[in-house]
């Protein structure tokens, strides 16, 4: 069933005489909420899709004006590069560019459109194909994502090779075509038969003997990677951690992926999928840190005061008197800060209370006194018979 077009306004949740602030604000927080590779939710990615091309129509004042007065028809003939090739999302994103967002803001320069919304829209890169991505896991301190920083990445894969740029040639001679099959890099043997009084004719393909299906040939092949025109090289990098990044996100890292089948051809693109380290003082969970304290009985009965690290140093924290095994205190905004925004998790820790499995002479009788404080009658007539 198809489901009703919704109005633009509406998908971004703004007025209609919304200025182009509030516009973009409203697109940000929505596109971080529902992007696919931070949302795996069913629908996340049509739900995203929708918001995109809201924001496409009204951050342009001509679209707006068009689909204002005309609707979706109106803007029924702009192209996904119409929609998305002017816009500049590092203006939007600030400098969590690439994190997780499949746009690309390689070395600070951003690109407009790509990314994303290449697969996403249907546009299509004309030239050479792309190499295929890569993905490689991280551990990062919570000390780096509490503040942001960089992780140092090692990595080893297949490269364009730097000598003959992936041609496999040798520098100053080039890759000729194939003349076994023009360069298709594929047999055809043709054969007509006639049937029941009919001609048909019949194609067999099959890979090229000659150039084994490449449609070249390379009479003088590189020194260096041997006419493969690629090479495996191990590969440094630093990338840069958004404070607060979330559990596995992925970011994205263009152009440093596997080279490309055909020489000239753009590499993939590397995604980095970031995990917390472990760390002997919490557990994360979300923007939230867990701890657990064991504390004595006389201290969960009377309260008492103790010292907590934190990721920004140590702190004293009250323990109310009477507090129960297992309960959870909460420090608020102690915790790890949530991405890309302003505000921070918790510092929760689940109370312990360590019971003494030994006790002298003169513990064991101040606990028999205590006990018999503590009991009501009937508990005593049942004690003592």
């Amino acid at each position: 069933m198809a489901t009703e077009q919704r109005d633009y306004y509406e998908v971004l949740g703004v007025a209609q005489d919304a200025d182009q602030k509030a516009i973009k604000g409203a697109f940000r927080n929505l596109a971080m909420k529902y992007h696919p590779d931070r949302n795996k939710e069913p629908g996340a990615e049509e739900h995203f899709k929708e918001i995109a091309e809201a924001y496409a129509i009204l951050s342009d004042p001509q679209k707006r004006a068009k689909y204002d007065s005309g609707g979706f028809a109106g803007v029924a003939d702009f192209s996904a590069e119409d929609l998305f090739g002017g816009i500049d999302f590092g203006d939007i994103f600030g400098d969590i560019g690439n994190m997780g967002f499949g746009f690309n803001f390689d070395s600070g320069a951003p690109r407009r459109g790509g990314g994303i919304f290449d697969g996403l829209f249907g546009r299509h890169r004309q030239g050479p194909v792309k190499g295929r991505d890569i993905e490689v896991a991280v551990r990062v301190d919570l000390s780096v994502i509490n503040s942001g920083g960089e992780q140092s990445v090692r990595l080893d894969h297949p490269m364009t090779c730097p000598v003959c740029h992936g041609s496999g040639a040798e520098p100053g001679s080039e890759p000729r075509k194939c003349e076994a099959c023009g360069g298709s890099g594929k047999k055809v043997v043709s054969k007509k038969e006639s049937r029941d009084q009919r001609s048909v004719m019949f194609q067999q393909i099959s890979v090229c003997p000659v150039c084994h299906g490449k449609g070249t040939i390379i009479d003088k092949p590189c020194n260096e990677c041997h006419g493969a025109g690629q090479v495996e090289k191990a590969e440094s990098l630093k990338v840069k951690i958004p404070k607060g990044c979330e559990e596995g996100m992925a970011l994205r890292i263009p152009g440093h992926g596997l080279p490309s089948p055909e020489a000239g051809g753009p590499a993939g693109d590397l995604y980095v999928i970031v995990y917390s380290a472990p760390d002997p003082r919490f557990e994360r969970l979300g923007a939230d840190l867990w701890r657990s304290e064991t504390i004595t009985i006389a201290d969960a009965v009377l309260g008492t005061q103790i010292d907590l690290p934190t990721l920004d140093g140590t702190i004293k924290v009250k323990v109310p008197a009477g507090t129960q095994y297992n309960e959870v205190l909460r420090v608020r905004n102690k915790g790890l800060p949530h991405f890309s925004s302003d505000q921070r998790g918790d510092l929760k820790i689940r109370i312990q209370v360590r019971i003494p499995q030994k006790l002298s002479t003169e513990e064991r009788k101040l606990y028999e006194q205590l006990r018999g404080l503590t009991q009501t009658g009937e508990e005593k007539k049942h004690w003592w018979g």
